[in-house]
């Protein structure tokens, strides 16, 4: 590779223009060498000062531009599962945010594909296991000092969901993240799920049933509850908190600046993910980079892509049915053992 890992950047809106800033900016080894996005006016606006990128209206085009070397795909998920089997024929390694495909058939077709060329080509944006607070409790638990977990009890509000957003994408796509943290945390598979609704906040687009809360059980014998709330009002929150034989750890508490005026104290709270996890998916992409550039993949599989969207689509079957809804994996292949 070259001096600088020339990575073709997949999606243009929120998510790729942050990694076409990070990339560019924060992030060292790397460069953006092109950009694809249907929009290409959004693209362009994107690179905007950003030297030696070329612009492309079409994935694949991009993929060929000369100088690619690896690919992050950010477009939305149904894009994902062609991007990757796109990658994976030119073997360049990639990252994907989640989720790696919407539904579990076309996530395990990227896992087959994967599998079948005998190494690993993909990692998944699963930017949890990256943030500080995150990767200490997962040291905690591993440690051993507080006994077995028991119970995971987690926190996902946002302040307000976008334009379509559904009452199915509170698990697909929000509360995927804890699936994913659930799983890596606890070193078991999710195997259950239930959901329940209370009623629909007043702050609620109509139709949408927000909040929402959602009851795993793993494999291990512990329960996973998450309260999924999309349109709280106030602000981006994510907590975790692990309780265990003898013990608990919690992380995501507010500890911002305090500021004390007018008779009151107040911390600021996070308005978005980006905010809220701007550092770990800074750590993120420079572990990949750096892994990348060494020819290695690290961090989350698309094994663990698949098993969140399993996870996710039996949660959406719960969520609609009313049913305890149990998830079945297929054969994990050789590669992810």
């Amino acid at each position: 590779m070259g001096e600088l890992l020339g990575v073709a950047v997949l999606g243009a809106g929120h998510m790729g223009a942050d990694h076409i800033r990070r990339l560019d900016r924060v992030v060292s080894g790397a460069r953006v060498a092109a950009v694809a996005d249907p929009d290409e006016a959004r693209a362009r606006e994107a690179v905007a000062g950003v030297e030696g990128v070329v612009v492309h209206a079409e994935a694949e085009a991009a993929l060929d531009a000369p100088g690619v070397e690896a690919v992050l795909i950010a477009s939305p998920g149904p894009a994902h599962e062609e991007a990757l089997l796109a990658a994976f024929a030119r073997g360049l390694p990639v990252l994907c945010e989640k989720p790696m495909a919407p539904e579990s058939a076309g996530a395990l077709r990227v896992v087959e594909a994967e599998a079948r060329l005998g190494r690993r080509l993909a990692q998944v944006g699963f930017m949890r296991r990256y943030d500080a607070e995150y990767r200490r409790l997962k040291a905690v638990l591993d440690d051993g000092g507080l006994g077995r977990p028991l119970m995971l009890h987690c926190v996902h509000r946002n302040v307000s969901s976008p334009p379509g957003f559904t009452s199915a994408m509170l698990i697909d796509s929000s509360v995927s993240h804890e699936i994913d943290a659930a799983r890596w945390l606890l070193g078991q598979e999710l195997t259950a799920v239930t959901v329940l609704r209370p009623r629909p906040s007043a702050g609620a687009p109509q139709g949408l049933w927000d909040p929402q809360f959602a009851l795993f059980e793993t494999d291990g014998g512990v329960l996973v509850d998450v309260e999924v709330f999309v349109n709280c009002g106030f602000g981006y929150q994510v907590r975790c908190e692990a309780v265990c034989e003898s013990g608990s750890v919690r992380v995501g508490d507010d500890r911002g600046p305090l500021v004390t005026a007018g008779g009151s104290a107040a911390t600021p709270v996070p308005q978005d993910y980006l905010a809220r996890f701007a550092e770990a998916y800074d750590r993120e992409v420079q572990a990949w980079v750096d892994a990348t550039r060494r020819g290695r993949i690290t961090g989350p599989t698309a094994w663990d892509g698949y098993a969140a969207s399993a996870v996710a689509e039996a949660g959406v079957c719960a969520l609609e049915t009313g049913a305890r809804v149990t998830v079945d994996l297929a054969p994990r292949p050789a590669l992810y053992g």
